[in-house]
């Protein structure tokens, strides 16, 4: 986890509601001077208290709403913007680009990363250092602060997006009174420990970026989705089109992060349900029937501990034909009950029990 983060500064990127933060890292004693995208919607408030951080999944950017430069709606657009669960009338909410995003080769995004260069010019390449979820907390702190935000109005998030926001949850619930975790876990279970990330890491030595995207696409659709969304398209050329984009060498940094999520890790379950509990947050929960990363049991099994422990925590399960990606393409599923967490009052600014015990910024 970063032992600092040192000159954290967000400044106005090239267009409306683009943004830069830049701050210098050290990860596992490694000093990096970071530099990552942000996107927003909507405007923060005179008592900055409206503020939702959306957080991204595997291979999402900060593009999280709006339309792309190709003209395309971004990820979530179907949940934020002017009268939606995420109503940019009412919220200033703001989407930041992981350290190794997988569209790092992207003219428009800017990461840092194994594919990115280091300050003596070349590529870092492995001489990037291991980066995990407590780095990830330490720069969306940086960036909370930054925006001279004294808490997060939400943190909310799919796949990825769902683990950090989770993270949020287990490190300083204070700062995080509404947290939304969309088709992800607790933990890291067989699934992804043991079938995809090795096979994952197999198919790119023996077949590159290409074939590392083939098995992606496929846990993540399942074969509904494929035959839904391919059956009269062009799979390969739809391949070809993301790896003009994507990094290799990120989506196995990525893949490498997602294997360290285990909240137990953070602490013990019954400390996080009291601390949730005395917290007064608000936690929702929601994840697909049929998901190869994440099933649904590893959730609504925390779940009904977490409840029975008294913590304010609703969960829901729904089916989607698209299997994983049911995160990012259904959320007609869940945009309800997103609307009423966030509309939901929140408990009065608590001190913070535990951040100075895991961060320093």
């Amino acid at each position: 986890m970063s032992e600092t983060l040192r000159g954290a500064r967000l400044e106005a990127g090239g267009g409306p509601g683009e943004w830069v933060f830049s701050a210098g890292a050290t990860f596992a004693g490694v000093d990096v001077p970071l530099q990552l995208g942000a996107q927003s919607w909507g405007t923060l408030n005179a008592a900055r208290d409206n503020a939702v951080l959306v957080c991204h999944y595997y291979t999402g950017t900060m593009r999280a709403a709006g339309l792309n430069p190709d003209g395309t709606p971004g990820w979530w657009a179907a949940l934020i913007g002017p009268g939606l669960a995420l109503d940019t009338d009412q919220f200033f909410v703001i989407c930041m680009n992981t350290p190794s995003n997988v569209q790092a080769h992207d003219p428009g995004i800017m990461t840092t990363g194994p594919d990115t260069v280091h300050p003596d010019g070349q590529v870092w390449g492995p001489r990037f250092p291991a980066w995990d979820f407590g780095d990830l907390y330490v720069i969306q702190l940086g960036l909370m602060r930054a925006l001279g935000v004294a808490r997060w109005h939400a943190v909310v998030g799919p796949s990825l997006g769902g683990l950090q926001a989770l993270q949020w949850a287990a490190r300083t619930p204070e700062l995080a009174p509404r947290v939304v975790a969309v088709a992800a876990s607790p933990h890291i279970g067989p699934a992804l420990r043991d079938a995809f990330t090795p096979f994952l890491h197999q198919v790119a030595q023996a077949g590159g970026l290409d074939e590392a995207l083939r098995v992606i696409t496929f846990f993540g659709l399942g074969s509904d989705g494929l035959e839904s969304m391919f059956r009269d398209t062009d799979f390969g050329g739809y391949l070809s089109s993301r790896s003009g984009t994507a990094s290799l060498p990120h989506i196995l940094d990525i893949a490498r992060l997602v294997g360290t999520h285990d909240l137990a890790a953070v602490a013990p379950y019954p400390e996080l349900f009291a601390r949730w509990a005395a917290s007064g947050l608000q936690l929702l929960t929601a994840n697909i029937a049929v998901d190869q990363f994440f099933p649904a049991a590893e959730m609504r099994a925390f779940a009904q501990a977490s409840a029975a422990a008294g913590v304010n925590h609703t969960h829901l399960e729904f089916a989607s034909a698209q299997g994983h990606l049911g995160c990012v393409n259904d959320t007609a599923a869940f945009a309800q009950q997103v609307r009423a967490l966030l509309d939901a009052p929140a408990g009065p600014l608590l001190p913070v029990a535990s951040a100075e015990r895991i961060t320093r910024v």
